[in-house]
């Protein structure tokens, strides 16, 4: 299709556009267990107005639009907070948690260069960390080292000793790991790092606002963010749990001099001294501004109603499945993401599942091994759960009587 010959009238290109999301999850109304996120309509509304008064700012250069610079301080600022950095922390926004776990990857290799002359650098790293590490790799030159997770899907500090040389420029641990929802063992993982004085991540993109206020709201949370030694730099992804529009991360280092090792700088052309703080140059203000405004609008009590309706939602969802023969949960969810299988996988393909839920109008991530199907429960979910449970009830009842096949499908595409 190419560009009208005549432009068309505002009302119909956007009639054009609503009526190509027909075909759409309906996330707003909780349908979507992944990818969206809704704390509720006025919440959106906030987001979306703010999101419209800065998307055309230019966060490339905050001396030429200083309100950004206030806002990403502002943000950083509050998320350092919630992280327990301290006066020391130091972070830049990111637009999403793949951008915010690659900055973590070239951060590691640059220190690995510039302070151990490291020349083959390698990341040491659960087979549990996102997808996004593996991206970092490969686009940084670093070798990937994945090792096997325990039986309870959480990393193994000693196997991931073992694995660690001369070489190694970054451990990884998760809170929590997205596949079945359980918090890596981040203090042991990150005295590796101090053993050794190399980076230790925190992949919190899920966790970084949840854990903060589940341990706020009385749950018993295992160690993971800057109170423990060793940890260096740690990702929270605001336009998940933090309810702000897309795309907004945050990566928060322990201080300013592990901080310089993410950013670039260059005079190596005409154009005079150049500087960006991670993959992108031109960034819209857009993220930003909706990150400032939702996490002021629901402020600390909003955050705290949230997640304690978020993480209800999940302990629910965990109780109807382990209530239905059928199927078995991967691992009790420590946060608000969980994953279940077939209880017998020759009896029954929960990729089918996946597809006759979506015929319902629901959307859960597949993924595997095993094959799974994923869950990651928010507060819009809080009065659905009874319907979801009821269609997924329904429709292992029709996989089973036609014994139908599914597909694994896809966590992202590139089509």
């Amino acid at each position: 299709m190419g560009i009208p010959q005549q432009g068309m009238a505002r009302d119909d290109v956007f009639t054009a556009l609503d009526s190509f999301k027909e075909g759409d999850v309906r996330w707003r109304e909780g349908n979507a267990f992944t990818l969206a996120y809704n704390a509720g309509a006025d919440v959106v509304a906030v987001a979306e107005e703010a999101y419209r008064r800065f998307a055309t700012e230019n966060g490339l250069n905050t001396d030429a639009f200083p309100s950004l610079k206030r806002i990403q301080n502002d943000v950083v600022g509050i998320v350092g907070d919630w992280l327990q950095a301290g006066p020391d922390g130091a972070g830049f926004l990111t637009t999403g948690g793949t951008e915010s776990l690659l900055m973590a990857v070239k951060a590691s290799r640059e220190r690995g260069r510039k302070e151990r002359n490291v020349q083959q650098p390698n990341v040491v790293l659960p087979t549990t960390a996102h997808a996004a590490f593996e991206k970092g790799c490969y686009y940084f030159g670093l070798e990937s080292r994945r090792i096997p997770v325990g039986t309870d899907w959480r990393a193994d500090p000693d196997a991931m000793a073992a694995a660690i040389d001369d070489n190694t420029v970054l451990v990884v641990g998760s809170a929590p790991q997205y596949p079945q929802g359980v918090v890596d063992p981040i203090a042991d993982i990150a005295a590796l790092a101090a053993e050794r004085d190399i980076n230790c991540h925190v992949d919190a993109c899920m966790g970084g606002v949840t854990l903060t206020y589940l341990a706020r709201l009385g749950h018993d949370i295992p160690a993971w963010n800057f109170q423990v030694p060793g940890v260096t730099s740690i990702s929270v992804d605001l336009h998940k749990f933090g309810y702000t529009a897309k795309g907004a991360s945050v990566i928060m280092h322990r201080n300013k001099r592990l901080r310089a090792y993410q950013t670039f700088v260059t005079d190596n052309w005409l154009g005079g001294l150049y500087g960006s703080s991670a993959v992108l140059g031109t960034k819209s203000g857009g993220p930003w501004a909706a990150a400032w405004a939702v996490m002021h609008y629901l402020g600390d009590e909003g955050y705290l109603r949230l997640t304690a309706a978020a993480r209800d939602a999940c302990e629910r969802l965990a109780a109807a499945i382990d209530a239905i023969p059928e199927l078995a949960l991967r691992a009790q969810p420590e946060a608000t993401l969980l994953a279940f299988g077939a209880a017998d996988p020759e009896q029954l393909d929960v990729f089918a599942v996946a597809d006759a839920l979506w015929r319902r109008g629901w959307y859960v991530d597949r993924q595997g091994p095993p094959a799974s199907l994923h869950c990651t429960v928010n507060a819009v979910h809080q009065h659905r759960i009874d319907d979801f449970v009821a269609d997924l009830r329904a429709s292992i009842a029709e996989v089973e009587a036609a014994s139908a096949q599914g597909q694994q499908g896809a966590y992202g595409t590139v089509d």
